[in-house]
């Protein structure tokens, strides 16, 4: 299959043209092999030769020997191979040497130097509308930023379509696959999940129904609040299993090392009340396609529960937010606080600047979405936290304008970077 240009693309050629070796971090199979490839002389699959690991232990700077940039894939399968290359960069001194991908961080008892000024990261995620043809991208977030009005866009897209197009997801692999065929392969990432790489990852053994269990509850509290207590009962209700604390956290914690979870943070800012932020982070797994498949969803159910169907698809948008905040050097939050004002989507740049977001699966929210962006609008303190350059409404469904009280509406078939 031909290759299809990522947005991080442009990332990474920066980074490696800055630093001697550049990280890809992401789950397993959204495409960070590929895309490094695109610019690797030479590869080494860690995770492929059984030589590797007599080799690594006999002369580990042979595995580094190759044209380059020499692209290290899965290079997590042998941590100890992580000094050595800061080491050839140290020696080196040159740029553009090494590409490491990998699809799980290792233990933090692995004994690794940080790569400080001699690594740079890219973090990469499974594909947007935008990288999937599914979104024009007219209307980008780069001028969202710079609060520039929307001209009137007609990229209406049908429920059905966003429907399947949650189930399917965004794996690079399943671009050709139709809907019947895309539930199949990520029911069975979430089996291979539970049965394989949860143990795999770190040698330790644990309970695939456990690990169901709780990929289930953390599906149907997707886009949500929910902390590790809830969880717990949750799992206990639902599916008559008890997950003892210690083994919440390191499931949990397995989890994030597998990339499979991307918690969004909670947005810290001045407001002008009295009222008290919440600081817990809302819940996603890393495709959308994955909580789907997790409760086992397929298009009729999720056409007959539009209202969790809408928390699906605001962590798909969410998802999308941060492919492209990450090209403008912005990153995704919520806000909420003890008054119960909640706005779904933060997306702030280093430098403090943002844009609100409210995401709503149809039309039929936007007037009440409108007023809850104004009124929090107002209640941020500006003169600390910089009045937003703007104010904007992510729909399913329906055209890309903006509202005469300078509110934008837009279709996520319009959204890009």
């Amino acid at each position: 299959m031909e290759y299809r240009k990522r947005i991080t693309d442009d990332e990474l050629q920066r980074k490696l043209q800055a630093s001697g070796a550049v990280l890809i971090r992401g789950a397993k199979a959204c495409g960070k092999t590929e895309s490094a490839k695109q610019l690797a002389k030479s590869v080494i699959h860690l995770d492929r030769d059984e030589q590797v690991q007599l080799l690594f232990d006999t002369a580990p700077k042979r595995l580094l020997q190759g044209d380059t940039p020499r692209l290290i894939d899965e290079w997590q399968v042998i941590p100890g191979l992580w000094n050595h290359i800061r080491h050839e960069v140290d020696d080196r001194k040159q740029h553009a040497q090494f590409i490491l991908t990998g699809s799980a961080n290792p233990e933090e008892s692995a004994k690794m130097h940080s790569g400080a000024g001699r690594f740079t990261i890219v973090d990469m995620r499974t594909m947007s509308w935008q990288e999937l043809g599914l979104s024009s991208g007219t209307v980008k977030l780069s001028d969202l930023f710079e609060g520039k009005p929307i001209e009137v866009q007609d990229h209406r897209t049908e429920l059905e379509q966003i429907v399947d197009q949650i189930i399917k997801g965004g794996f690079p692999t399943l671009i050709q696959s139709d809907v019947r065929q895309a539930m199949d392969v990520n029911r069975a990432y979430i089996e291979l999940l539970a049965e394989v790489d949860m143990s795999r990852v770190s040698n330790t053994r644990r309970d695939p129904q456990k690990i169901r269990s709780l990929l289930k509850s953390l599906a149907r509290n997707t886009s949500t609040l929910v902390d590790n207590t809830v969880l717990g009962k949750d799992i206990k209700a639902h599916e008559s299993i008890g997950l003892s604390r210690p083994t919440l956290y390191d499931y949990l914690d397995t989890l994030q090392r597998l990339m499979i979870l991307e918690d969004q943070p909670a947005w810290s800012t001045h407001i002008r009340s009295s009222h008290t932020l919440r600081n817990s982070p809302k819940r996603h797994f890393t495709d959308v396609s994955l909580a789907a498949a997790a409760l086992g969803a397929n298009q009729q159910s999720l056409l007959n529960d539009l209202n969790f169907t809408g928390f699906l698809f605001e962590s798909m948008v969410v998802h999308d937010l941060r492919v492209y905040g990450q090209a403008n050097d912005a990153k995704v939050y919520h806000y909420r606080d003890s008054s119960g004002l909640e706005v779904d989507s933060i997306v702030q740049k280093y430098n403090g600047e943002w844009c609100a977001f409210e995401i709503k699966l149809g039309t039929g929210q936007i007037e009440e979405a409108a007023e809850n962006l104004r009124r929090f609008a107002q209640l941020v303190d500006s003169d600390k936290a910089g009045a937003p350059k703007s104010l904007n409404i992510i729909t399913g469904t329906g055209l890309s304008y903006t509202r005469k009280d300078g509110v934008n509406v837009i279709s996520l078939a319009s959204l890009g970077a």
